[in-house]
């Protein structure tokens, strides 16, 4: 059996490993959260061994990430869908700043979208954080690239994107790439896995 001390150890060694590691994340959405729970943990072990300074702190911190995540998770309202021509200046500029992270994302996509006839750029205040680029036919897109900024994965980008796409005729999207990093974000958003692909219908 652990002895108590230990166990009370590790709880404080547990919580700071925590903070330490939300920092390294790129979301701040997936930052907060993690940073959220580690200081929840210190902070019990802070009022464990009345350390009440830390414990205070810590109690700050979580109120503090707690009312920048029910900021961030209204963020949509802020957000702006801008329809490009798939040769606008910045829908290429936003793919060549983050194009390693996008090979990194979908391991083998071929980063030639000359197929592509349609384009969507997500920009919340004026930045972009998202990119949809795919060929639409009769009212549905292959996609070629569905993209989001590290700092605003945490799939409310998505959700916008799928509410405005029908108000432009869009009824359906079809994805055929890699699904080893973003399954999560296609169960998330609705996409239903087919014989090979993923469907969503809008």
């Amino acid at each position: 059996m652990l002895d108590k001390a230990v166990l009370i150890e590790a709880i404080g060694y547990l919580g700071s490993a925590l903070v330490l590691v939300s920092f390294l994340m790129a979301s701040v959405f997936k930052l907060r959260v993690v940073n959220t729970i580690g200081s929840v943990i210190f902070t019990i072990y802070a009022f464990i061994i009345h350390s009440y300074p830390t414990a205070i702190m810590n109690a700050c911190l979580v109120c503090i990430n707690i009312y920048y995540l029910v900021k961030m998770s209204n963020t949509s309202k802020s957000y702006d869908l801008v329809k490009a021509d798939c040769n606008d200046s910045l829908l290429k500029y936003t793919i060549d700043k983050y194009r390693d992270d996008i090979v990194k994302i979908f391991p083998g996509i071929n980063m030639d979208f000359s197929k592509a006839n349609t384009g969507y750029v997500v920009c919340q205040d004026g930045k972009p954080a998202g990119v949809l680029l795919g060929e639409l036919n009769d009212g549905s897109i292959e996609v070629l690239l569905d993209y989001v900024t590290p700092e605003y994965r945490d799939f409310s980008i998505g959700q916008f994107l799928f509410t405005k796409l029908p108000e432009d005729g869009i009824k359906s999207l079809t994805y055929r790439g890699s699904d080893k990093y973003n399954r999560p974000y296609l169960d998330k958003t609705g996409f239903v896995k087919k014989d090979g692909y993923y469907e969503k219908t809008l």
